[in-house]
């Protein structure tokens, strides 16, 4: 199938949900500018879903299959330095990420839909909110309105600089590793400095966690207990030099390939912990933020997404082992068949999360027709 061609609308939407970014679970703006566009798209059923995104319906037939493609929407606390015309219009805040570029594929993929719908079945563009902190996947996942979807596949991208643009990358299993940090508080007692004795303080017992968290770590991604702990914060008593602390924390970012690894280290660092403060009087209590479960392709999934790419002409490259960052999708394909896959932004580009980086807005039309011949495979 050869799609009509759409060169300006969809690069100039990037650039304006560039302008005007937001962030996790505030994108408010951002919602009602995809859904301002989407209605001219002729969709089936358009829903809020997940606080502020939208879950875009296309086809009705309840019979056939049932697709979901996901985009994630959100941007990062980081200042534009880029001097594009369309450069951000928020301070401190900006789409470092490319999400706006995958929320314009999208919109760009509702266009196709539009002008050459499925014969049969149902698919449902996701645009989801608050990836950034891994929680806009389970907002979604937990909403009432998603619960009638469930969905035969389920696909993502992310675009990937360093790869030659426009190549697809892939492998089955895990695609993104398994993250989240631990926040560890130690509770002791406070005492005067010149009598640390009469006090417990957990300077010792916290400095000796971190180091031997080391001992923990098999840092090398090829390994398939892979599990790198990285300290991202650490706080102790105050600024008072006559007191001698009573409390702190140790703030750690842990990245494993699979979720079984992940269970598998909290548990190595809870034995350590209780190694450490046994008889110490200090008290430990530990709490998780930003988790993201691994991205687990499905075999099958990632058989189709190797052959679209193929079809289409599309350089493809298998790799080995997954990516060490995190991604929320990681909370539908554990749940249902599916596949992320990256799309290269081009060797030279500037990294993820980086000051300088900005979408690579020609891959606007190979996603989307990526996208379209996966759809096809069932829907046609």
């Amino acid at each position: 199938m050869k799609l009509p061609v759409y060169p300006d609308p969809f690069v100039l939407f990037r650039q304006d949900l560039h302008r005007f970014p937001e962030l996790s679970g505030q994108e408010t703006q951002t919602q009602q500018r995809i859904r301002d566009v989407v209605a001219l798209l002729n969709p089936a059923d358009v829903l809020s879903i997940g606080g502020t995104g939208l879950l875009v319906q296309y086809g009705t037939g309840d019979a056939g299959p049932v697709t979901l493609i996901r985009a994630d929407i959100d941007a990062l606390p980081i200042q534009e330095v880029n001097t594009v015309a369309y450069r951000s219009q928020h301070a401190g805040i900006s789409h470092k990420c490319g999400h706006d570029g995958h929320t314009a594929i999208l919109v760009r993929l509702a266009a196709s839909l539009n002008a050459t719908p499925i014969a049969k079945g149902r698919v449902y563009l996701l645009f989801q909110p608050a990836e950034e902190t891994g929680k806009g996947a389970e907002a979604v996942l937990h909403d009432p309105a998603f619960a009638p979807i469930q969905p035969n596949r389920v696909f993502a991208l992310h675009n990937l600089p360093g790869f030659p643009e426009g190549a697809i990358i892939c492998k089955p299993g895990p695609f993104t590793a398994s993250v989240q940090s631990m926040i560890v508080s130690f509770t002791g007692q406070v005492a005067h400095a010149a009598e640390p004795e009469q006090g417990c303080n957990p300077a010792y017992v916290m400095s000796a966690f971190v180091m031997q968290t080391r001992s923990l770590q098999q840092p090398d991604l090829q390994h398939d207990t892979f599990s790198l702990i990285t300290p991202v914060y650490t706080t102790l008593g105050e600024q008072s030099y006559g007191v001698s602390a009573g409390y702190g924390e140790v703030h750690l970012t842990l990245r494993t390939k699979s979720t079984q690894r992940m269970s598998e280290l909290v548990n190595q660092l809870h034995a350590l912990l209780d190694q450490l403060t046994a008889g110490s009087g200090i008290r430990v209590e530990t709490r998780y933020t930003d988790a993201f479960a691994a991205n687990e392709n499905d075999p099958a999934v990632f058989a189709q997404v190797r052959q679209c790419a193929q079809t289409l002409d599309f350089p493809f490259q298998e790799v080995s082992e997954p990516l060490r960052w995190g991604e929320d999708f990681g909370l539908f394909t554990q749940r249902f068949p599916g596949a992320m896959f990256g799309l290269g932004a081009g060797e030279d580009s500037p990294a993820l999360h980086q000051a300088d980086y900005d979408f690579n807005d020609r891959l606007i039309e190979p996603a989307a027709r990526m996208f379209r011949a996966l759809i096809d495979l069932d829907h046609a």
